[in-house]
């Protein structure tokens, strides 16, 4: 009786506007009522994946994945562009330290294409750290495969790539980018050449992660503690620990 009182003191016009209503009221927060203050914005803050303002967030991934496994950073180590994490992580366990680069730089030892290191002899190192690098490599399996060759027996890969990234531009232009991954394609991936019970993939990130990367936030611009969540449907950075077999 209620009901049908209500309905004849509400105008018809208003019983519908307030039904509207309702069905934003059974969300939260209710629909139209979202903020997006300084990230409402169609322009980035930073094109730089907030280098620019401090540490980038996906390097708060990069760095626990490889803390996680420094153990593996020991003897002959390779990692591509320079030595920072060799030397961050690997420490007294490392007894020679070798960077390769597509190009001669000054700090390049060996001057190689992943896709094409036949110069490079085969079972040469005992780690690899290959970090936000097979993003920018067209032909991904010859490059896995040359990395399975440069593998000592019970080498390590430690690699890492983006899941949900913006472009970068600079190498885009400069080398192109082409992947991005999940850890369903990473799996797959890597078992070609190293066996799948010899490949570890995990992804990090959650929602809030891949907002603050998209817009080039650094690390000091947010609560780094809400980085540590994980949300698998936010794939932010996909990392790869893959192991030769000794046979």
């Amino acid at each position: 009786m209620i009901k049908d009182k209500a309905k004849e003191l509400v105008p018809p016009g208003a019983r519908s506007w307030l039904r509207q209503q309702q069905k934003g009221w059974k969300v939260w927060p209710p629909v139209g009522t979202v903020k997006f203050g300084s990230l409402g914005r169609v322009k980035p803050i930073s094109r730089e994946f907030g280098f620019d303002r401090g540490h980038c967030i996906d390097r708060f991934y990069i760095e626990d994945f490889l803390s996680s496994h420094a153990s593996d950073i020991k003897g002959r180590v390779l990692e591509i562009a320079d030595t920072e994490y060799t030397t961050q992580f690997g420490g007294d366990r490392v007894t020679q330290s070798d960077v390769l680069h597509v190009k001669s730089t000054p700090r390049a030892t060996i001057v190689a294409d992943l896709t094409n290191a036949d110069d490079v002899p085969s079972n040469s190192f005992d780690c690899m750290i290959v970090t936000q690098t097979l993003q920018f490599i067209y032909d991904l399996r010859a490059a896995i495969a040359t990395i399975h060759r440069l593998l000592k027996p019970d080498g390590v890969l430690l690699t890492t790539f983006p899941g949900i990234s913006q472009i970068s531009r600079v190498d885009m232009d400069q080398w192109g980018e082409y992947w991005r991954f999940t850890t369903m394609s990473a799996q797959r991936l890597f078992a070609e050449h190293f066996s799948a019970e010899g490949v570890t993939v995990r992804a990090y990130g959650n929602v809030f992660a891949a907002i603050a990367l998209l817009h080039g936030l650094a690390q000091e611009d947010i609560e780094v503690d809400k980085l540590k969540p994980h949300d698998p449907d936010y794939e932010v950075l996909i990392t790869v620990r893959a192991v030769k077999q000794a046979s």
